[in-house]
C-alpha cells in the first residue's frame, strides 16, 4: 500500500507571510483533532514549533477528503445554525457573536464571491449590548464553501495528490493581485499541492475587522489581518485569545487601527515586550468603480510597532474611543474619526498628528474632527515635554485671547458671540498656506492678533524655528491645526488672567 509523507517547515523559502498563517492554522486544527481516533488510511501527525508533518496510507482523495471536511465545518442547529464553524478555533467555545464575526470577516475576505461560498439564506441576529438596544446584525447562512471540496482540486482523477503546481484562485490568497487578467497566464500565482493546501488553513490564524472609514469610505470595508508567525506553539496559544473578540471590537476605522488593534491586544506592555508578534500585514478590500459586484484588494501594508507605537495607540484608544450609535432598527458603531487618523500615521511609524492639516480640508471633517475635542486635548496632554507641545500650548494661549476679545466686543454690541465664523477664518486661512513664507505671515498674524501670549514670549526663539524652518513648517501647521481642534478653554468667561488649559 502506498504511503504518502508531507513536511511543511516555517523556514521554507516558499513559505510567505500568509503560508506560515496557514501552517499556524493547519497546527492548531491538528491539535484540536488530537482526539479524533478513527481516521482514515492511518493518518498521523507530528506537530513541533517549526514544522508540521502529516503521513498516511492508502488513496490521497479520501484522507484529504476527510481532513478537509473536518476541519472546515458548518453549525448545523441551534442559535449558530448556518455559521461557518472552524474546528482549529474550538467553534463549540464560541457565544454566537464570536462566531458571528468570524463567520462575517470570512465572507468579506476569503469568501466573498459567490462561486466560493453557497448560501441558504440570510438571517437576523440581535445581539445583546450592556445596557443599551442591542445589535442587528445580518448574515448569509452557508450551505457550503470552498474549502469543504478542495481535495477534489488538489487530487488528479486517480484520486491521487498531484506532482505539479496547480493555479491559484484569489480567494486562497486575497492579498495577491493578478496584474491583468488578460495576461492571468502570465502573470497568475501557481502553488505545490502542499503550499496549497497550507493557504486553506489561513483563514483560521487571520483576524479580521469591519472597517468603517471616513477617509477611505467604500473603498476600505474589511481588513484581513495576516500575523507574522515564528513559532506555531505560541501562536496557537495566543489565538485562542483573539478568536473570543466580540461583535463591538470587530469594528476598525482603518488599515492601521487593525493593525494596531492586532499587535497590540495584550493586556500590559510586558506581556506585548516578552511574547509579542513582531509585525503582521494588512489587507484592505473594497468597492472600487471598475469592479463594484465584489471587494477588491485596495490596500496592503507591513505594520510593526514598537512598544512606544503601542503606548501612543493604547492611549489613543482611551482617548478616542468609539461610539455607539443607538437607533430604531438597532445598535451600529461608528469608529473614531480622530483616532482613524492617529493609527494611519502610528501605523506608518509617523508622528500621530502628521498631515493633518492636509487630511481636514473642508469645514465638514473640521466640524467632525472638533466632535472628539475633548480626547484630542487629552492626547496633547500625553505628549513628551517638547517644542512641539509648547507650540500647541501656545496656540491655546493665543486662541484664549482671541475668544476674549470677541466675546468682550459681542457684549459691547449686544450680539451673540461667533466663536464657530473665527473657527473657519483660522482654518481657511491656515488651509491657504502652501509654502514656509505663507505659513510664517499666517503664524505672525495669528499670534499678534491675540496679544499676549506666555508660552511664546518664554519659548520664542524656538517656537520661531519650528514655524519658519523649511524643514519643520509643515509639523507646524498640523500643530496648529491640531491646537485649534482641541482647545478646551473656558469661553465666555475666559479673562486676561484666565486659568489656561494644563500641560503636564
Amino acid at each position: 500500500m502506498s504511503q504518502t509523507k508531507i513536511d511543511l517547515h516555517l523556514s521554507e523559502p516558499e513559505m510567505t507571510l500568509i503560508h506560515r498563517a496557514g501552517l499556524a492554522g493547519l497546527y492548531m486544527t491538528l491539535q484540536a483533532l488530537e482526539s479524533v481516533r478513527d481516521r482514515p488510511g492511518n493518518l498521523t501527525w507530528d506537530l513541533t514549533s517549526r514544522q508540521v508533518s502529516l503521513s498516511w496510507e492508502g488513496q490521497d482523495f479520501k484522507v484529504l477528503d476527510w481532513l478537509l471536511k473536518q476541519s472546515f465545518r458548518i453549525e448545523e442547529s441551534g442559535e449558530k445554525e448556518g455559521l461557518i464553524a472552524l474546528t482549529g478555533l474550538q467553534p463549540e467555545t464560541l457565544d454566537l457573536q464570536n462566531q458571528i464575526t468570524i463567520h462575517q470577516g470570512i465572507r468579506g475576505t476569503f469568501l466573498q464571491h459567490p462561486s466560493t461560498f453557497k448560501s441558504d439564506g440570510n438571517v437576523v441576529k440581535a445581539i445583546p449590548v450592556d445596557e443599551g438596544v442591542p445589535f442587528k446584525v445580518q448574515y448569509q447562512k452557508a450551505k457550503s464553501y470552498a474549502h469543504q471540496e478542495f481535495a477534489k482540486t488538489l487530487c488528479n482523477d486517480k484520486g491521487e495528490l498531484l506532482k505539479q503546481s496547480l493555479s491559484i484562485a484569489g480567494w486562497l490568497n486575497p492579498g495577491a493581485v493578478v496584474r491583468h487578467v488578460a495576461f492571468s497566464g502570465q502573470t497568475g500565482f501557481e502553488e505545490t499541492p502542499k503550499h496549497a493546501l497550507v493557504l486553506l488553513f489561513a483563514p483560521i490564524a487571520c483576524q479580521y475587522f469591519l472597517l468603517r472609514s471616513r477617509l477611505r469610505d467604500k473603498r476600505a470595508q474589511y481588513a484581513l489581518v495576516i500575523p507574522e508567525v515564528t513559532n506555531l506553539e505560541s501562536y496557537a496559544e495566543r489565538r485562542k485569545d483573539f478568536r473570543t473578540i466580540g461583535y463591538e471590537d470587530f469594528h476598525a476605522s482603518s488599515l492601521g487601527d487593525a493593525g494596531l488593534r492586532f499587535l497590540t491586544y495584550e493586556e500590559t506592555i510586558n506581556a506585548l515586550e516578552t511574547q509579542r508578534i513582531p509585525s503582521c500585514q494588512v489587507v484592505t478590500l473594497g468597492t472600487v468603480a471598475w469592479s463594484s459586484q465584489q471587494k477588491t484588494r485596495t490596500d496592503l501594508e507591513v505594520i510593526e510597532a514598537d512598544a512606544k507605537v503601542c503606548v501612543i495607540y493604547q492611549h489613543a484608544r482611551n482617548c478616542l474611543p468609539p461610539r455607539k450609535i443607538e437607533g430604531k432598527e438597532g445598535s451600529f458603531i461608528a469608529p473614531s474619526f480622530a483616532c482613524e487618523i492617529v493609527a494611519e500615521n502610528l501605523a506608518r511609524n509617523r508622528p500621530w498628528y502628521e498631515n493633518l492639516a492636509e487630511l481636514i480640508n473642508s469645514g465638514e471633517q473640521f466640524k467632525l474632527l472638533t466632535y472628539e475635542r475633548e480626547g484630542l486635548h487629552n492626547m496633547v496632554q500625553i505628549m513628551d515635554e517638547t517644542i512641539e507641545k509648547l507650540f500647541v500650548k501656545a496656540c491655546h494661549e493665543a486662541l484664549s485671547r482671541t475668544y476674549k476679545k470677541i466675546y468682550d466686543y459681542a457684549e459691547r454690541k449686544g450680539e451673540i458671540a461667533n466663536i464657530d465664523r473665527e473657527n473657519e477664518r483660522i482654518r481657511t486661512s491656515l488651509g491657504r498656506c502652501k509654502n514656509p513664507e505663507t505659513f510664517r505671515q499666517f503664524i505672525t498674524d495669528f499670534w499678534s492678533r491675540a496679544g499676549q501670549v506666555p508660552t511664546l514670549q518664554d519659548h520664542w526663539q524656538e517656537l520661531l524655528i519650528l514655524a519658519t524652518d523649511q524643514r519643520s513648517w509643515r509639523k507646524a501647521k498640523d500643530l496648529t491645526l491640531l491646537a485649534l481642534a482641541s482647545y478646551k478653554g473656558k469661553g465666555k468667561q475666559a479673562s486676561s488672567d484666565e486659568e489656561l488649559p494644563d500641560y503636564d
